[in-house]
């Protein structure tokens, strides 16, 4: 029990050494760009590039094939990410419908909308939405997934990936230092805040809710058996819509419903989290019937 407890902690040593090194590396940057962009990005965007990085050598650490992380050849990866995206398209709008019907959300009528311009919207945001989606999967989804589903057993392999994924989310710092007056062991009071904001209670909600996205395509991964194609997909088909409902509607703050999104982004939520819970227990009950009968 504890030689897996111990194995599980690896991923969180590994984001507190990039996150370490990218104090170092951060500083120097945000000196080279005279402060044009805030220190505490700069870090957050280096510890997601050190991950990135990570992935390749980890998975020769590992000896894991591209394809035993679950990459298939390009034609079909195409044909999965595209049944993704009709999933997760499928599993959110729900989500975005109900909570215009109670009137947590509203259009957002003071923006003036051209054909020309909702096409480029949706072009960006869907580009993003899947440079996203390509980004995150390979690691969650992708060795995660792989290096541990034997180690501690797929039930525990789960909901580890899912805890590291929604974890990521909220370390983060939104204090601001003047170029003039930064130094050094600046990035690390903020890499300090970073981490300290993960016991915001604020987050809660929208914690619960990130933890069961990551769930859900975890059992799309582990249980489906499909490519990460169709994980990729169906995560980028959520980005894509939240990042669209950002632009076209806003928040009602005089919702007696608001306890239902988060502050986080007003979208991810109890609401979200409750929905995928229900569609986790329709799919698992589906299979236990299925297996019945069998």
């Amino acid at each position: 029990m504890l030689s897996k407890i111990l194995i599980s902690l690896i991923p969180l040593l590994m984001l507190l050494l990039f996150s370490i090194v990218a104090c170092f590396l951060g500083y120097g940057i945000f000196i080279l760009l005279d402060g044009a962009a805030e220190l505490s990005k700069i870090i957050s965007r280096v510890t997601q590039i050190l991950l990135v990085l990570s992935i390749y050598p980890i998975m020769r650490w590992l000896d894991i094939s591209a394809a035993g992380i679950g990459f298939v050849p390009f034609k079909a990866f195409i044909k999965q990410m595209a049944g993704g995206m009709v999933l997760g398209l499928f599993t959110l709008l729900p989500v975005f419908l109900l909570s215009y019907t109670l009137g947590i959300t509203e259009l957002d009528v003071g923006k003036v909308w051209t054909l020309d311009k909702l096409l480029v919207s949706l072009l960006v945001a869907f580009l993003l939405a899947v440079l996203i989606s390509l980004l995150e999967e390979p690691m969650f989804r992708g060795i995660l997934i792989s290096a541990y589903a034997k180690r501690l057993g797929i039930t525990a392999t789960i909901f580890v990936s899912s805890f590291y994924y929604a974890l990521l989310h909220f370390i983060k710092t939104k204090t601001s230092i003047p170029v003039e007056q930064a130094e050094f062991s600046d990035s690390f009071v903020l890499l300090l805040e970073a981490f300290e904001n993960l016991l915001n209670p604020e987050h809660l909600g929208a914690f619960w809710a990130l933890l069961m996205v990551g769930i859900f395509l975890a059992v799309m991964r582990t249980h489906l058996k499909p490519s990460l194609a169709w994980v990729i997909g169906c995560h980028a088909a959520w980005v894509w819509q939240i990042k669209m409902a950002h632009k076209i509607t806003d928040i009602n703050w005089d919702s007696d419903l608001l306890y239902l999104i988060s502050p986080y982004d007003g979208v991810i939520g109890p609401m979200v989290a409750l929905w995928l819970m229900l569609v986790l227990c329709v799919y698992f009950g589906y299979q236990r019937i299925v297996k019945h009968k069998l």
